[in-house]
């Protein structure tokens, strides 16, 4: 998982309330267990027209918003469905923090654990931000745990630290267990001599027709 610290970047303002994670990631779409590609569909009847048509006048399209690497949004964001797709999609797209006033709880958790920093603000301090958003690029602080405007103001953020740490040294739940790699051999090396049974290679399987 990528190291997360700092990110200096534009955000791209999508003031909306109770955004769900079908309106994210659709669930016609989860055919697919990859975690590339997904970008494309993301938040399809908001980037795409009726027909099927790229919607120019999309704020997600429009510069200097078509190059943003952080989300600004409101209450509730990513409820619905526990779908991991959702926050694959969405990471997909290049974004590497969501700013929101609330988020869904399961959609909060997938964000930490794939690497994408979900940051909770107060509703008029991300307005100020939704506010601000075409004035400059947003400077995220996770090692301070603070976001600075593009009119200089201050946001300190509160995060649980355990999900900091792993965010700032790139742990994901794969990278945890492989730090204990010599305790977990050690383990199993003790209960391999004092339980070999449990080691024994499985018994030939025998034709129930015969």
């Amino acid at each position: 998982m990528e190291k997360f610290k700092t990110l200096n970047a534009i955000a791209v303002p999508l003031p909306r309330d109770n955004v769900d994670t079908d309106i994210i990631y659709p669930g016609k779409y989860l055919t697919t267990i990859a975690r590339t590609g997904l970008g494309e569909m993301a938040f399809e009847t908001i980037r795409y027209r009726a027909d099927g048509s790229p919607d120019p006048n999309c704020i997600f399209r429009q510069p200097p918003f078509d190059r943003a690497e952080i989300l600004l949004t409101g209450h509730n964001f990513g409820c619905g469905s526990s779908r991991e797709h959702a926050v694959w999609a969405i990471r997909d797209l290049g974004f590497r923090c969501i700013i929101a006033k609330s988020f869904g709880d399961t959609f909060y958790f997938n964000c930490l654990t794939n690497g994408l920093l979900a940051i909770t603000l107060g509703e008029d301090e991300v307005d100020r931000l939704v506010s601000s958003a075409g004035d400059g690029k947003i400077l995220v602080d996770l090692e301070n745990q603070r976001v600075q405007g593009p009119d200089g103001e201050i946001y300190p953020f509160e995060m649980d630290g355990f999900q900091r740490d792993c965010l700032l040294k790139g742990l994901d739940a794969i990278d945890l267990t492989l730090q204990d790699e010599d305790l977990i051999a050690a383990f199993e090396a003790q209960q391999r001599a004092e339980q070999p049974w449990l080691y024994a290679s499985p018994s030939r399987t025998t034709d129930p027709s015969q």
